[in-house]
């Protein structure tokens, strides 16, 4: 694909990923010809304000996505969900619409690039059409991991993530927003109450007693990174926070690691601030993370349970970094 300016879909336009994309082409001044807001049958027919660098300015409509919305399109994001990815993502596909997918659809597809472009973007080379975006989650804590696992050599991780409730959608915002005004309002996305809340299950358990989100970090890591004998074991919690996963990690290394290092190598690493200055209660927050492109670290000591390990909480924008951000930077890649 030449650098010329692009025709380029959005699926999902109107929600909350869909709407960080277009603020993010924007922002890095994409070059887009035409821009294409496809959406579900429910939102058809909105206007949304969108304005390129390489594009006039205005409002433009929202269509409802069908199985001939994708000619003449040279790349589509997907942001509408698993089932939309699948039945679609082939169309476009086929249409000869590179598709760069947001949801959980093709990423253990061993024939579909699982790509964060700070770690693997060299395997964007020969992909067949469809380019996945990994978990959010994962997405953050790869960006803290992987310049560590460069140096040290990664083994293991042991984790428990902290997640805003915009990970789960608008609703779940407007939940947490109603429940703070209203202590009796009743739970309708979550199972229970997150207002002055922690709820220990992200997504579905399975026979394992993990839940899926808790799993994608050891399946989607090991695929990033090249490591199959990777392993993490990870508690993935919701609370009452809006915006921006929090992580901690301990991490497990072949070659024992210091901290003074471990924060030089982070820092030279893309993508990456280190806040860690704890005496001075600098660290990593989500309100300091929110709406930034970067990762930041914190925390970072000698993890004193096990050998050869790094202890440390990384902190990132899940719609950013973890979802729009991202997609936007394999579509440059791709240019």
């Amino acid at each position: 694909m030449d650098k010329q300016s692009k025709i380029l879909a959005v699926v999902g336009a109107t929600g909350a990923v869909g709407g960080e994309i277009l603020k993010i082409l924007v922002e890095r001044r994409f070059p887009i010809r035409r821009i294409v807001l496809l959406a579900s049958r429910r939102s058809a027919g909105a206007k949304i304000r969108f304005s390129g660098a390489y594009y006039p300015g205005g409002y433009h409509p929202v269509t409802e996505l069908s199985n001939g919305s994708f000619k003449g399109v040279d790349i589509a994001i997907f942001s509408a969900g698993t089932d939309t990815s699948r039945e679609f993502g082939p169309i476009a596909q086929k249409a000869g619409c590179i598709v760069i997918d947001n949801s959980s659809a093709f990423r253990m597809d061993p024939d579909v690039p699982l790509v964060i472009p700070e770690i693997n973007a060299k395997a964007l080379k020969g992909h067949r059409g469809i380019i996945a975006n990994p978990n959010c989650t994962t997405a953050i804590a790869l960006m803290a991991l992987w310049p560590l696992h460069r140096e040290y050599g990664l083994e293991r991780v042991v984790a428990s993530s902290y997640q805003a409730v915009s990970g789960a959608g608008a609703r779940a915002i407007a939940e947490l927003e109603r429940q703070i005004g209203d202590p009796d309002a009743v739970p309708e996305v979550f199972p229970h109450r997150i207002a002055g809340n922690v709820i220990p299950q992200v997504d579905s358990f399975l026979a394992n007693g993990y839940t899926k989100e808790e799993m994608k970090l050891q399946y989607e890591g090991g695929k990033i990174m090249y490591l199959p004998s990777f392993r993490a074991s990870v508690t993935c919690v919701r609370v009452p926070v809006e915006r921006s996963h929090s992580i901690a990690i301990s991490a497990q290394f072949v070659r024992t690691p210091s901290p003074e290092r471990a924060r030089e190598v982070l820092a030279a690493a893309p993508g990456i601030r280190v806040v860690d200055t704890p005496e001075d209660h600098e660290y990593p927050m989500p309100r300091d993370a929110s709406g930034r492109d970067e990762c930041l670290v914190g925390r970072i000591r000698t993890d004193i349970a096990l050998d050869n390990a790094l202890s440390f909480f990384v902190v990132g924008d899940q719609l950013r970094k973890g979802a729009a951000l991202n997609a936007v930077q394999i579509a440059e890649r791709l240019l």
